[in-house]
């Protein structure tokens, strides 16, 4: 049966904002809803050459400003713009030395309401273990990618940073400059971690655009991190039922400008009591459908492009697509 258990939520709750004021108010109704005790607020900084940023983060600031229950709020708003990935970041490198755990939300994620006990639940029962990295919100196929037998969740090589939670000790691992990343491509350490070649490719060419840095390489914060897991090991956790829907799709929206069908995926409620994995192993065929299916297969052309291990760096290809004016 599905219970609430938000008044009793104890883990703080970060919330990264920009310009978008309409998905920022309505995530955060739904924080308001949890009552986290702490709401650190991570808020990037107007772009000089977008003349709306200015009005816009200034009116997605304002709704923090509503908080009207017991909570301590923290704010960390950047003047100037400082990108997605270094203000990411960085801002998680400062709620970090602040605090051993948090739940992490951005403008775009709403959660459904047991999201916040799952996350909390799981943070305790693993606070302590090492092969587990992350938990996170997300099931973006639970017909398909769903766990062994009753099982509340299922253990993943991926990140699904839709809503997730983690530790102090997992962020702290994070190289965001990938420094050990050119020895590991040379060696075939990345196929012992994925199920096909497409797939070992499709990592390659986005651990190799996030190394690389380009002013055309996707301004993501989330590779690097996943990277550190596979050095280690270590797993993350996939929730039974999809507990987040990503609203953000759109042109506003920083990387999910073409509506897809990730975007806006329904969510349910997940049960509780949660019931627990006997066994902490990779659940191989939800990854690889997750894999095949979503991450290399979200259009026919990106599917194309991946099966033919064109050789291209991402960033080439996305320099070329803006160009011709996609």
């Amino acid at each position: 049966m599905a219970i609430d258990t938000a008044d009793r939520l104890t883990t703080p709750v970060v919330f990264i904002i920009f310009n978008r004021p309409t998905p920022t108010a309505k995530v955060f109704a739904a924080i308001q809803a949890a009552r986290p005790p702490k709401l650190f607020v991570i808020a990037d900084g107007p772009r000089a050459n977008v003349a709306s940023d200015r009005d816009n983060c200034a009116a997605a600031r304002v709704i923090v400003d509503l908080v009207d229950w017991p909570c301590e709020v923290a704010k960390r708003f950047a003047n100037a713009n400082l990108g997605l990935r270094r203000n990411v970041a960085e801002g998680l490198d400062w709620v970090f030395a602040q605090s051993e755990r948090a739940i992490i939300l951005e403008d775009d994620c709403l959660p459904d309401p047991s999201f916040f006990p799952f996350c909390e639940e799981l943070l305790e029962r693993y606070a302590e273990d090492r092969h587990v990295a992350m938990i996170g919100g997300t099931n973006l196929d639970p017909e398909h990618a769903a766990p062994r037998g009753e099982d509340s969740y299922y253990f993943s090589r991926f990140w699904q940073i839709w809503g997730w939670a983690t530790w102090r000790r997992v962020w702290q691992l994070c190289d965001h400059e990938m420094k050990e990343w050119p020895e590991l491509r040379r060696s075939c350490w990345l196929r012992g971690k994925v199920a096909t070649g497409t797939a070992a490719n499709f990592w390659r060419r986005y651990f190799d655009d996030s190394y690389a840095r380009n002013r055309d390489s996707l301004k993501t914060w989330d590779v690097p991190c996943i990277f550190a897991s596979w050095q280690r090991d270590m797993l993350s956790i996939i929730p039974r039922k999809n507990l987040i829907s990503n609203i953000g799709f759109g042109r506003e929206a920083t990387h999910t400008k073409s509506q897809t069908r990730m975007a806006r995926l329904p969510t349910n409620p997940i049960d509780f009591p949660l019931r627990h994995p006997k066994e902490k192993i990779v659940n191989t065929v939800a990854d690889r459908y997750v894999q095949e299916e979503f991450f290399e297969g979200t259009t026919r052309w990106q599917r194309l492009f991946w099966k033919l291990r064109v050789p291209l760096p991402i960033w080439l290809v996305r320099r070329v697509m803006r160009w011709l004016g996609r």
